[in-house]
């Protein structure tokens, strides 16, 4: 019997984090799939697990906790599986980076597919993505990261932070070689990073997965289409 029941579109985009900290901990979960996805969002609020607009949506059944939202549903596991930095200035800063993550997905996507992406927005918003990165970089710094060594914010073992950050970088930079060449070029410690937690087994095992799921699929749909249309991907 799993552990929690994650409720996430067949991609790995937004959900990939909550993956990501549920595999990093050992911790076995059931995905309901897209059509169980539709059947409760198309559904009265009233007999919603928690009330949501979206994935994801996880249910902790053990402690029969429903929560949705990505940084919510990651500092809930944050907390709840140890992998959240003792000192309140590192929580909190932990959870600036989570949410920091959402807020790049939600750009390298024009808001979920508001707008399609064009040769002219992509090459405008590129500067604006190495200032993203760059933010990871700073942040790693400031807090002893190596280039070979050490995480985000410090620490003996990866957190939260650490698994956010390798999901958001390598998810998106092993579908998109313009994205990693970016990636590697404007912030080496990070790219770095990212890549030595990605490898850990329990990460690697996971990314295995999504590759045999999803093939090479990133957030689907026509969103996704135009993104690898303007990088030749």
């Amino acid at each position: 019997m799993s552990d929690y029941d994650l409720y996430y579109w067949s991609v790995p985009f937004r959900g990939q984090f909550v993956r990501a900290v549920l595999a990093y901990a050992g911790k076995s979960w059931t995905e309901g799939g897209d059509g169980a996805i539709l059947k409760l969002m198309e559904g009265p609020v009233k007999d919603m697990p928690v009330p949501f607009m979206g994935p994801p949506l996880l249910i902790d059944k053990k402690a029969d906790f429903a929560i949705a939202e990505m940084p919510a549903i990651v500092l809930y596991l944050g907390e709840t599986l140890n992998l959240m930095p003792a000192a309140p200035s590192l929580r909190a800063m932990t959870m600036k980076i989570v949410n920091d993550a959402n807020d790049v997905i939600d750009e390298i996507t024009l808001d979920g597919g508001r707008q399609m992406w064009t040769q002219k927005r992509w090459l405008s918003f590129v500067p604006r993505l190495k200032k993203w990165m760059s933010l990871w970089e700073e942040t790693g710094r400031r807090h002893g990261l190596k280039a070979h060594s050490g995480f985000l914010l410090g620490g003996e073992a990866p957190g939260v932070a650490d698994i956010v950050t390798a999901t958001l970088w390598s998810t998106m930079a092993d579908r998109f070689a313009t994205i990693e060449a970016i990636l590697q070029e404007a912030v080496p410690m990070t790219a770095a990073l990212s890549r030595r937690i990605s490898e850990l087994p329990p990460l690697a095992k996971l990314a295995a997965k999504a590759q045999l799921d999803y093939a090479n699929a990133y957030c689907g749909g026509q969103i996704e289409a135009s993104l690898r249309k303007v990088l030749n991907a």
